[in-house]
């Protein structure tokens, strides 16, 4: 692939900013965009496989499996917003991105990422209503509180987008319009700003505060919970099935919270630009791979939707192929 740096060069001039890329510095540019192409083709069919096969099984229309059905929305939706971009950069020669693109990028990427934050939280009461409280989950979990709990992730998702992106793109950058990083992201974007920024950074601290910590404390309290009775059950198998079902909700808190973490609310002398866009890379990539492959792999329900599936899928095909 083309890796478009004389192109980017003759363009510094102009409004438009310049993405850096991923892998433009190492010598394996070519095979590791290559594998990201991969990956992205990975989390693309692994989701939308995931969203189709719960929309089609009405075993699988409940509170649970509504929840898997939006976070695999949202890594869709995530990887999406900024890998298509990189890479057809890297194949054009031209790595430029207009303040328009640069801000719709960053606003879609900060309302993905707070609504994921919430919608952990949320899959987190629901493991604790569903082991804890079973008698009462009906109640709890009805379909109206469902949805009221899904509609209010994605309102607070949108309101970091529409606080932050604006906010971001109007500070004047007089310096260097080379992003250190793939996407438009605020952190690497307001290395660029020659204003100050100091009242910016400790809002969009406090922010991460409310839109980390607190999904954290949420989804703490109900896993301790649950550990609570898992070492109080008398059943071996009731505490295997428990332990089951929230191990790859606690994977998947780990990996992303961890990341976002690192990210935005570390000091900077605490990471480098280089380091930002490994993590960058691994909670905006690697997450929404692994996302559909945890739910479904150490998931018995999937799986069995999954076999009733294929026989219906093969019949269809004889059909197709005049095979009665």
């Amino acid at each position: 692939m083309y890796s478009g740096n004389k192109t980017s060069e003759n363009q510094t001039s102009s409004t438009n900013f310049i993405l850096t890329g991923l892998f433009d510095h190492t010598k394996y540019s070519v095979f590791l965009y290559t594998l990201t192409f991969v990956f992205f083709l990975m989390a693309l069919t692994g989701n939308a496989l995931l969203i189709l096969l719960i929309h089609m099984e009405p075993r699988l229309h409940t509170p649970m499996y509504c929840f898997i059905n939006q976070l695999s929305l949202m890594d869709l939706m995530y990887i999406c917003v900024t890998v298509p971009k990189m890479l057809v950069g890297q194949v054009t020669g031209d790595n430029t991105i207009s303040p328009l693109g640069c801000g719709v990028q960053m606003f879609s990427h900060l309302t993905l990422a707070g609504a994921e934050f919430s919608l952990l939280a949320a899959m987190a009461y629901d493991r604790y209503a569903a082991i804890c409280r079973p008698l009462h989950y009906p109640l709890l979990m009805k379909p109206r509180i469902c949805q009221i709990l899904v509609s209010g992730c994605w309102f607070l998702g949108m309101s970091d987008g529409f606080v932050f992106a604006p906010m971001t793109m109007s500070f004047p950058y007089c310096h260097s319009r080379k992003i250190l990083n793939f996407f438009c992201e605020a952190p690497a974007l307001l290395k660029l700003s020659c204003s100050d920024i100091s009242l910016y950074e400790k809002l969009m601290y406090l922010c991460c505060v409310l839109m980390l910590l607190i999904p954290i404390s949420i989804i703490s309290m109900s896993y301790a919970l649950i550990l609570h009775l898992i070492h109080r059950m008398n059943s071996a198998e009731g505490s295997r099935k428990a332990l089951a079902t929230c191990s790859s909700h606690i994977v998947v808190v780990l990996l992303f919270f961890g990341a976002s973490i690192y990210n935005y609310m570390l000091p900077r002398s605490y990471h480098t630009a280089e380091q930002d866009r490994r993590v960058s890379a691994f909670y905006t990539i690697i997450t929404p791979v692994l996302n559909p492959l945890i739910y479904s792999l150490r998931n018995k329900d999937i799986i069995e939707a999954w076999r009733r599936m294929m026989p219906s899928g093969i019949r269809l095909r004889k059909v197709v192929n005049g095979k009665t």
